[in-house]
């Protein structure tokens, strides 16, 4: 029997990463290719034009699955309905910004599509936020949008998870599908931690450590980790643009195995609301390790963590408090 379409709200559609997300959602890579698609496009009146022409290019496209698209300026439009929203849209920090600067400016859009999305999208309708700053724009959003339960609000971690899988797959010279459980501890931001203590790879023999396979510590505790801290900066200094295809294929990841569900003996990272596990403060919206099904996302817990690791999810904490707390300063 045929599914019925779900409502998918992409904010900040006629953007780099919208204009990559929207044909990834269209062909089914979000959801699977036996689900229906009603896609919601929301982007700032200046990009009304970009938008319809992004409308008419899905259109054109002709994908089986798209069994509508609603292109807006209108923040209630776009929201009503909806069952999974990607927050893309955000102020993006421009030179000569202060930090609060663009705090102040993502504070008062988050506040505002918050409350939109509690009013009018379908009930339990899942939130997935990649504008920057990640885990401080989905805890605004979380404030303002009191009735959504916490655990259906999410921030992106999935791209720099995805990095760190690449890194050790280009490193091994494996193929990334026999590489998982690296873990993205924190912010999404260059404070981050990637972990691969508990890293595997499957090879002939059964499943290897990474760190046995990589047998060099050294790059592990240092290059590895600043090269996935860094990678967006990298892009952007490569291609003079900022990492959309990417970020868009890590949010269909990201939502697909929060739906669908994960692979079992596999985790995923995702920025999910702390609840004080491994000793991070409660209320933060923070990377952690995570498995998925029927819907819901579960903290792996009792993974040991050692010294050098406490550090650095120590430091990353840090850092989301204070984020915290400049957010918070700007809402008065």
């Amino acid at each position: 029997m045929a599914k019925d379409p779900v409502r998918v709200l992409v904010t900040g559609a006629a953007g780099q990463i919208g204009y990559a997300l929207v044909p990834m959602i269209a062909r089914g890579v979000m959801l699977g290719t036996d689900q229906p698609v009603i896609l919601h496009m929301l982007d700032i009146p200046p990009a009304a034009e970009a938008l319809n022409g992004v409308k008419m290019e899905l259109v054109d496209a002709a994908f089986p699955l798209l069994k509508g698209v609603v292109a807006t300026t209108d923040v209630v439009e776009a929201c009503t309905g909806v069952n999974i929203a990607v927050m893309v849209g955000g102020f993006p920090r421009k030179e000569g910004m202060e930090r609060k600067d663009v705090m102040t400016k993502n504070v008062s859009i988050y506040k505002s599509q918050a409350s939109a999305l509690e009013k009018h999208a379908a009930a339990g309708c899942k939130v997935l936020v990649v504008a920057n700053p990640a885990n401080t724009n989905a805890l605004i959003l979380k404030e303002f949008a009191p009735s959504i339960p916490e655990k259906n609000i999410t921030c992106l971690t999935r791209l720099d998870h995805n990095r760190a899988l690449g890194q050790i797959s280009e490193r091994l010279s494996v193929p990334v599908c026999d590489v998982k459980n690296v873990i993205i501890w924190g912010n999404h931001s260059s404070s981050q931690y990637p972990d691969v203590n508990h890293a595997t790879v499957a090879t002939p023999s059964g499943d290897k450590p990474v760190r046995e396979l990589v047998k060099d510590d050294v790059w592990l505790n240092a290059e590895f980790i600043t090269t996935v801290q860094q990678r967006g900066a990298a892009i952007i200094k490569a291609r003079k643009l900022s990492s959309a295809l990417s970020a868009a294929s890590s949010a269909c990841d990201h939502i697909r195995d929060w739906v669908l569900g994960t692979t079992e003996g596999t985790w995923v990272s995702m920025g999910v609301y702390s609840d004080g596990s491994y000793n991070v403060p409660a209320g933060l919206i923070y990377s952690f390790p995570v498995t998925c099904q029927n819907g819901e996302w579960k903290i792996v817990q009792g993974l040991p963590i050692d010294e050098f690791s406490r550090k650095k999810l120590d430091l990353t904490a840090e850092e989301l408090s204070e984020e915290k707390a400049l957010a918070y300063s700007c809402l008065n």
